[in-house]
């Protein structure tokens, strides 16, 4: 059984050369056209990338500016007070990204924020105890509890929550048996 071809090929005679040659002429107009309509779709679609990698360079500028304005100034790892000085701002900017950082248990970050913050209040007891707490979560006990005994040790004439704290982890880590 034969099936039959549903397609069908068109078949224009061109036995005379004048027929030949104009035949010739308008497969090549349509060629030139169907090109011409090519090179239009190229040229639109060259002006829509340039167009959104323009947009990506503008998002990227208020990207950045965004973060300098979110930063205010700190650069993590940069970190000083000048002697005897403490610098509020950064401390308090690196001890919220050492808490979020702690929080989502990632602690060598958190221990970079928190040195950070206690780099710019050197006499801050908070900022011990979160270095402390930090080295503790490491397993770095002898850190930890060089750290607690700053805070705990703190000369100040009120004693502080973080004072006291670092009192109950001495207590709690039994320091009296670690160097």
């Amino acid at each position: 059984m034969r099936h039959k071809s549903s397609t069908s090929v068109v078949s224009i005679p061109v036995t005379n050369p004048a027929r030949r040659i104009l035949f010739a002429l308008v497969l090549g107009v349509f060629a030139l056209i169907g090109a011409g309509c090519m090179g239009d779709q190229i040229d639109a679609t060259k002006l829509l990338v340039q167009q959104q990698q323009e947009q990506l360079e503008h998002q990227q500028q208020e990207i950045e500016a965004l973060q300098v304005n979110q930063n205010q100034g700190y650069t993590p790892g940069a970190a000083a007070s000048s002697p005897g000085g403490c610098d509020k701002g950064v401390e308090t900017a690196a001890s919220q990204r050492g808490g979020d950082r702690f929080a989502a248990g990632d602690f060598s970050k958190a221990l970079g924020y928190y040195q950070d913050a206690l780099s710019a209040c050197r006499t801050d007891p908070r900022a011990e105890v979160n270095v402390a707490r930090t080295y503790e979560a490491l397993g770095n006990k002898v850190a930890a509890v060089n750290h607690y005994r700053k805070a705990a040790d703190n000369n100040s004439a009120v004693v502080s929550d973080a004072s006291e704290e670092a009192r109950l982890a001495l207590e709690r880590m039994q320091a009296s048996r670690l160097p």
